[in-house]
């Protein structure tokens, strides 16, 4: 298996991030492929035509995009650790992609190559200044595909970040980093498997860990700059089904019959994790009535919540998930 490993001060320092990069790379690959992500599905069928015809005009973006969609190793040139915390810049991280030379670039495409179930070659790596132009691709894609989407985007991964703050308050990061992805866990006292497959441990340096959530459903790569900088990217909780579920069928409106409709209105849009205020805000009821629907939920075992300093963030419980049908 593969271990980040960490030192107590790695540990304490270890935080939550985003980044406009990792997200504008993971909704590039998403574009290049048949959409599986539910949730996701009319911005894919909005974006995709114009995104392929963009691909078909540039050997050097269809190439790149080719390799990044079918490789278990991104090039390491495009994973950059987000600098800015909560508040990271796309520009910022754009222009630490553009700073890799065309030595490091072509190494990183090779070793993505090698680690391809497609077959692929470098052909269309041609000219000079690779890293600018994947840059200015990234940044196209963001500025025709996602800007408009980022503020939705954006909210649901800060719920992300804030239910698994509570976990790490309440409980640690084992319990944070639970589920986080089919491969990452807590091994022993100062490890992160980060994969299941061989491969060499990692020591994690003093700034410690990054925790980068981001939209799509499934994916998860890590982010790696020396000195020991690493962050780990990975699907945020409730943002798609997962596409091996088989949904529930029942008759329209069981759900808000059985239980109301103000009830399952809350309990479907705890897919995920929110405050009593941003379900009030999403569902446009007083905050009353939503505490009103909570409580009757909570008494029932189909949701819990977890404090994060004065706010409550509430989720599913598994019954939750097996009634509402996910």
């Amino acid at each position: 298996m593969t271990l980040l490993r960490l030192t107590p001060t790695a540990l304490a320092r270890s935080r939550f991030a985003l980044s406009p990069l990792a997200e504008a790379l993971a909704s590039t690959i998403l574009l290049s492929r048949a959409c599986v992500d539910p949730w996701i599905a009319p911005w894919h069928d909005r974006h995709h035509a114009e995104f392929t015809a963009m691909l078909a005009a540039d050997p050097f973006a269809r190439g790149l995009v080719a390799l990044a969609g079918s490789t278990k190793w991104l090039p390491t040139f495009l994973t950059v650790p987000p600098a800015g915390g909560m508040r990271t810049a796309l520009a910022d991280e754009l222009a630490a992609v553009a700073l890799a030379p065309d030595e490091q670039v072509r190494a990183d495409l090779e070793r993505s190559v090698a680690h391809s179930w497609l077959s692929h070659d470098l052909d269309w790596l041609t000219g000079d200044a690779w890293a600018p132009r994947a840059a200015a691709l990234l940044g196209e894609v963001w500025r025709r595909h996602i800007a408009a989407d980022w503020p939705r985007r954006r909210a649901l991964l800060e719920r992300d970040v804030t239910y698994r703050a509570g976990l790490l308050a309440a409980y640690g990061w084992p319990k944070a980093l639970e589920r986080m992805n089919k491969g990452s866990a807590w091994e022993g006292a100062d490890a992160i498997r980060f994969s299941k497959k061989p491969g060499p441990d990692y020591v994690v340096g003093e700034e410690g860990m990054l925790f980068v959530p981001v939209s799509a459903s499934s994916g998860t790569w890590l982010c790696e700059r020396q000195p020991g900088r690493y962050a780990l990217v990975y699907p945020a909780r409730g943002s798609g089904a997962d596409p091996a579920a088989t949904p529930v069928q029942r008759p329209p409106g069981a759900l808000d019959r059985l239980i109301g409709r103000g009830r399952a209105a809350v309990l479907r849009e705890l897919a995920r994790p929110a405050t009593s205020s941003e379900l009030a805000a999403q569902l446009g009821v007083s905050l009353g009535t939503v505490g009103g629907h909570l409580a009757v939920l909570r008494d029932a075992d189909l949701i819990a919540g977890t404090r994060v300093g004065r706010r409550v963030v509430y989720r599913r419980t598994e019954s939750g998930d097996r009634l509402a049908g996910r």
